[in-house]
């Protein structure tokens, strides 16, 4: 078996197996570009003066003992050994023939990208970012080191995930003024699709199509695991929403859920058909970029037995609210109820001034 069959093989080992479901291939960890902050080794047989952990500063080089500053950013570790060998020779510093070189990367950093377009929180993203409870490691030199964390994939999700109108065929890296298109419709459909690793300062656009697609509304390495709904039901008879049901996790609703589940959750279904069947459920939207709301109502009895299309029963997006009201019966009866309050103690009254 050939290096490179044998750490692709390496790095799809280390994925996992939720990634593995997903059919999400990547690129092997020694085709990563480097990018500032990241550290790599320099290994020179009889070079002890050049040995060491270099980090890619904000310039993009690395600055060896007694050599030049050598530009690495957006290189991929192969190509900075043999610019670093050549540099080594030309300084008369080794013969080729007798030159023995590794550069190896040791730790990836975390790298601020940029994503705009069909996402729901577009704007500048970190990815690779280390968890708050787990420090700076010990650097350990591992040959083909896999960072999960510095792909595209990461970086959608990161930014809330790829909106169910986004063009996911076609989506656009920018670097260094080149662009070029990526296609994560595999996702969706079971196909393989080959993810793409960044370096710092990259440019992700979604571009957006026309409508709806229902087939990317769930969740997804590039999409929403779940978002969450505010509910209210005050129908008879509960007092408030606790009485109802309503807690916590009642809010949280798996990225593909609809209006109808929403209702469900919020207790408004079920109970005495002939006075509940005529309740009303209202979904309430807030254009984020306009701050337009929008809402849809429904009578719940219709929601949940007749809907045929996403217009009757939408899918429900972060943020969403949802509110029951009473059936026309139960507002007759409690309105009949409230007059009665009113004129029964008026007549006592009445009855007792008579007397």
């Amino acid at each position: 078996m050939t290096d490179t069959p044998r750490r692709l093989l390496r790095a799809i080992g280390g994925i996992g197996l939720s990634a593995l479901q997903c059919v999400l291939f990547v690129l092997p960890a020694q085709a990563l570009p480097l990018s500032p902050g990241d550290r790599i080794r320099v290994t020179i047989l009889d070079g002890e003066e050049f040995n060491g952990t270099y980090e890619v500063n904000l310039d993009g080089n690395i600055d060896i003992p007694y050599l030049s500053p050598l530009k690495v950013v957006g290189k991929e570790p192969d190509a900075v050994r043999g610019e670093l060998r050549q540099l080594l020779v030309n300084g008369g510093y080794f013969q080729p023939s007798f030159l023995q070189l590794s550069v190896n990367v040791i730790q990836w950093a975390p790298v601020n990208v940029f994503v705009a377009g069909d996402v729901f929180f577009p704007g500048r993203v970190l990815i690779n970012e280390k968890p708050a409870d787990r420090p700076d490691e010990p650097a350990v030199t591992i040959s083909g080191q896999y960072p999960p964390n510095r792909f595209l994939s990461v970086a959608l999700k990161s930014s809330g995930g790829v909106k169910p109108t986004a063009d996911v065929s076609a989506i656009k890296l920018i670097r260094g003024g080149k662009e070029s298109l990526h296609d994560f419709s595999g996702l969706f459909t079971g196909e393989p699709v080959q993810d793409v690793a960044l370096i710092a300062n990259d440019q992700v656009i979604v571009t957006a199509t026309e409508k709806v697609n229902p087939q990317i509304i769930r969740p997804s390495p590039i999409t929403l695991a779940g978002v969450k709904v505010f509910l209210s039901n005050l129908t008879v008879p509960a007092t408030g929403n606790a009485p109802s049901g309503i807690s916590r996790d009642a809010t949280s609703f798996t990225y593909g859920n609809r209006f109808s589940q929403a209702v469900v959750a919020a207790n408004c279904a079920g109970g005495t058909r002939l006075t509940n069947a005529g309740r009303k459920a209202i979904l309430v939207r807030t254009d984020e970029s306009t701050g337009k709301t929008n809402f849809v109502e429904r009578k719940v009895d219709s929601l949940l037995m007749n809907s045929a299309n996403d217009a009757d029963n939408p899918y429900l997006m972060p943020n969403d609210a949802v509110a029951c009201y009473d059936s026309a019966t139960t507002t007759v009866r409690d309105i009949i109820r409230s007059i009665a309050e009113i004129v029964t103690p008026a007549a006592l009254l009445i009855n007792g001034f008579s007397k």
